[in-house]
């Protein structure tokens, strides 16, 4: 399940609601990601996407880890629009039969998530506004993946 809202979210809930009936699955690995206030720089985080066209971009990096890490089920939100310090941006769970498939699918999700995924993203402050791009670290994530023999 894919769901981009601009409405904060509790990932404790989200949690609990994905691990709930699941007699199949032995393992289930999250990440949450939240704003950082960047030592005061950033009072405000937005996120910009295009309804529709992320959610289809985001299934195919999701279809990709279902299929490389063999997962049972995940559940990625995201948050749009204006962000504060401490909120949480990004809620990613994977559900798999034993617990390395589920940490690495996660780990895959979120390095997608972080530099593939059609999002603009812009940190506002007491110094203004600007754009933010992934870093040399965030692609160097993404390589250790398409190197990797799944």
């Amino acid at each position: 399940m894919i769901t981009l809202t601009d409405q904060p979210f509790d990932p404790g809930a989200l949690l609990t609601a994905f691990c709930r009936s699941r007699s199949e699955t032995g393992a289930v690995a999250t990440f949450t990601g939240l704003a950082r206030a960047e030592a005061g720089a950033t009072t405000t985080l937005e996120l910009e996407a295009y309804p529709g066209f992320t959610e289809q971009e985001i299934g195919k990096i999701a279809d990709q880890a279902t299929a490389r890490f063999s997962l049972d089920d995940f559940q990625i939100v995201h948050r749009v629009g204006a962000i504060a310090p401490g909120e949480p941006i990004v809620f990613v769970a994977t559900a798999s039969t034993h617990r390395r498939a589920a940490f690495e699918a996660c780990d895959f999700l979120m390095d997608y998530l972080k530099s593939r995924a059609p999002f603009w993203k812009k940190e506002t402050g007491p110094n203004g506004a600007r754009w933010i791009e992934p870093r040399a670290e965030d692609h160097a994530d993404i390589a250790r993946w398409e190197t990797e023999k799944p």
